[in-house]
């Protein structure tokens, strides 16, 4: 894990190897740490959600992020989902309405990230 700021914005950046995020405990710990780390965003590689995040009936994608929304802790997830997007018309909307919002963006890479932040309006 590493931590950087973007202009007045603290980004935690998760490693891409590590325990899969698959359980609401697994998203508890991730917000504790991010709070510990005074981060407002936390960057999510891909690989380390449990694809089951990507079936929005498993509620694993709602239960997770709605934490992060509760307490106030903006969620990026990093890397190419194509192919779960191409298999579930929900999930396109949901990535499409999502990276329209502040609370959970889906981004190609890490300069995505940064790119979004630097055109958000100060926090």
């Amino acid at each position: 894990m590493r931590i950087e700021e973007h202009g007045d914005v603290r980004v935690q950046y998760l490693d891409h190897d590590g325990p899969v995020i698959s359980s609401s405990a697994d998203a508890s710990d991730l917000i504790g740490n991010a709070w510990a780390q005074d981060a407002g965003v936390v960057a999510v590689p891909v690989g380390r959600l449990d694809p089951e995040f990507f079936r929005l009936s498993s509620l694993v994608a709602g239960e997770f992020l709605q934490k992060a929304v509760n307490y106030h802790v903006q969620i990026a997830v990093i890397g190419d989902i194509t192919e779960y997007v191409e298999r579930s018309d929900a999930l396109r909307d949901f990535v499409y309405e999502s990276n329209r919002g502040d609370h959970a963006w889906f981004l190609p890479d890490e300069a995505a990230l940064a790119a979004r932040l630097a055109a958000s309006p100060r926090r």
